[in-house]
């Protein structure tokens, strides 16, 4: 499925109010695009008329020092905003929705999307869309409600594109099984406000149930385990079973600095970094978190703090999807979402497209004024892509070992080595060699302008006419394209593409005046 992924990030040295938007991954080479922009004083104004409306949170403020105000239309203050049944509230989620549209998809950003959509049209699929915001006052922001003009879809409820937000500040993703089954941790922590017996009654029979639909061979099975306020420790026992691939919470939470703050008795609480270690290690690929603040960052003085959501910090630990709740939901909306989110799961939906599915019900059972369809955001590993199980009709695909038997011709081996003066050599393995900033690259080149994940060598064998052929290729994944070999024209970029390798070829990775490396391939 092709995929899209926008990332928008302050400027700190230009001014308080400047940003920058740029794409980070495109189906096309020519996609990557950047433009530079200010933010508009009439969305700070809208985002407080949003957030007296409906926030049930601390308000948060868009930039220190914006003191600027732009009246809104007369039309859209002539009804009085504590009516959130009115028509008001429908024009007011509506015009911040397009504004942030206008903001984000203008010049060549729009220019991109729509190529990308065409793209996926023309494979007869949708387009993976992933929103990447990298300033945290903007965190809070409904993004989910983006849309181009009065009467079109919001881009979260789009019949031809699947929205989530991510991040490229992450961990890699853990190894991941291919499981066939729903498998649940349901944990229900403190809260004072909730009978727990019942609501852990409600919820394993809404996530069990198994009267969803009369043909029973379309849908996985599903199994669902209940921890009712576990201590920290029972609660990492239960999970080093390595039994589940979804960890659902409900209870009590609240914003914290590290990841916010689950509270699984009155006083045993659980913030999210330490969560994410165990999550990440067992091999739980979706954490649904049916609390209040889930997307939420902590906040200091009506600033965000950078990266203290929980969503963020368990994707940045290396979760592969997080569901979290942007803002207080009502238990009855919660419910209708989560059967509606659990029920396309288990027809083999991929994560995202279940959201939308169950966002879309919350809309038609809610209205579209209500912020309920609003709350769920969903937030994506970059480099997973989505599918949580498989279809029991489904085959399981392996990688096949590329080391072909010997056929009588010598084996070559292949090699990278620094340039430098007493340069490291690294021996290439015969699949994926992984280049990077970070300890769990195969190559680790420890560089600022080196990314995480930077790039890959790999290669592919082919046997033709009795002769075999081991051929190496480059692929660049760095976050700004900045991978580089020497070409008859001197040193060129390689922007996200794949390049055959050639014995003696010269590569740069991270800053075109950096360390030079050779790609050898010797006979053994």
């Amino acid at each position: 499925m092709p995929s899209l992924n926008l990332a928008i990030a302050r400027l700190l040295n230009t001014g308080t109010d400047n940003f920058a938007i740029w794409v980070v991954k495109a189906p096309y080479p020519s996609g990557y695009v950047l433009r530079d922009c200010v933010w508009p004083a009439e969305l700070t104004q809208v985002w407080q008329e949003w957030q007296q409306m409906f926030a049930g949170h601390s308000r948060l403020d868009i930039s220190s020092n914006s003191t600027s105000q732009k009246a809104l239309p007369i039309d859209w203050i002539s009804l009085p905003s504590s009516e959130t049944t009115s028509p008001y509230s429908s024009r007011l989620m509506q015009y911040l929705g397009m504004n942030l549209w206008r903001w984000v998809f203008d010049g060549q950003i729009l220019g991109s999307l729509e190529r990308s959509r065409g793209i996926a049209m023309g494979q007869h699929t949708r387009l993976r869309f992933r929103l990447e915001i990298r300033d945290p006052n903007l965190i809070a922001f409904p993004w989910e409600i983006m849309q181009c003009e009065p009467g079109q879809s919001a881009m979260s409820l789009s019949p031809d594109l699947l929205f989530s937000r991510t991040s490229t500040e992450v961990d890699a993703l853990p190894d991941l099984r291919t499981d066939k089954a729903l498998t649940i941790l349901l944990v229900l922590g403190h809260d004072q406000n909730l009978q727990l017996e019942q609501e852990a009654a409600i919820l394993q029979q809404i996530l069990a149930d198994t009267s969803v639909g009369s043909n029973s061979q379309r849908y996985a099975p599903c199994i669902v385990n209940q921890l009712l306020q576990p201590t920290p420790q029972q609660l990492i026992d239960e999970l080093e079973t390595k039994a589940y691939n979804v960890f659902f919470y409900a209870g009590h939470g609240l914003p914290d600095p590290d990841g916010g703050l689950l509270f699984l008795r009155p006083d045993m609480p659980l913030n999210g970094i330490e969560l994410a270690q165990v999550l990440t290690r067992t091999g739980v690929k979706l954490a649904v978190f049916n609390a209040c603040w889930g997307a939420q960052p902590a906040a200091r003085n009506h600033q965000a703090i950078p990266t203290s959501s929980l969503a963020e910090v368990l994707i940045r630990h290396g979760v592969p999807a997080v569901l979290g709740m942007r803002d207080e939901i009502a238990d009855q909306e919660s419910h209708s979402f989560i059967q509606a989110f659990t029920k396309a799961l288990r027809s083999h939906k991929p994560i995202d497209e279940a959201v939308a599915q169950a966002r879309q019900e919350l809309l038609t059972l809610y209205k579209f004024n209500q912020p309920a369809w609003t709350l769920p955001v969903l937030y994506l590993h970059p480099d997973f892509n989505g599918e949580l199980i498989k279809n029991l009709d489904e085959g399981i695909t392996e990688i096949p070992d590329t080391a072909i038997p010997d056929l009588g011709s010598p084996l070559l081996t292949a090699s990278l080595r620094s340039l430098t003066p007493k340069g490291k050599t690294w021996l290439l393995r015969y699949g994926v060699t992984r280049i990077g900033r970070t300890s769990d690259n195969d190559i680790v080149i420890p560089e600022p302008s080196v990314s995480k994940r930077h790039a890959e060598i790999f290669c592919r064998n082919t046997v033709t006419d009795a002769t075999f052929i081991r051929t190496y290729y480059l692929q660049d994944f760095s976050t700004y394209g900045t991978t580089w070999f020497l070409g008859l024209n001197g040193w060129q970029q390689i922007l996200r593409e794949e390049v055959p390798l050639k014995s003696g070829m010269q590569l740069k990775f991270g800053s075109a005046r950096g360390e030079t490396w050779e790609f050898m391939i010797e006979d053994s």
